[in-house]
């Protein structure tokens, strides 16, 4: 089974209710960073879990945020690459809640 399979979709965040339009490579909202646990592997859509993931912390690796997210259903961790289009105000929050 491959481990990531591009999926194009748009949704709208059921954390803030902001309309996304994906890109293929998007799984998350970009104005609250919140996701949804939907995969197992990256756009396979094959978790029954559902629940929403909240961004935890993140780290940088080579010279790039990469954000890591729980899910605050089942407790599973996804870590994910952050998007030129995503909101630093939401990451700036939670470097300073730290």
């Amino acid at each position: 089974m491959k481990k990531f399979q591009k999926k194009t979709e748009n949704f709208k965040c059921e954390y803030c209710g902001y309309e996304v339009v994906g890109n293929g490579y998007t799984d998350h909202c970009p104005n609250c960073l919140y996701s949804k646990h939907v995969d197992i592997n990256p756009g396979d859509r094959m978790s029954d879990c559902g629940g929403l993931m909240k961004l935890d912390d993140f780290e940088i690796k080579h010279g790039e945020y990469v954000l890591k997210y729980v899910c605050l259903k089942c407790g599973y961790t996804h870590k994910v690459k952050m998007a030129d289009n995503d909101n630093i105000k939401v990451l700036m929050s939670l470097i300073k809640d730290k």
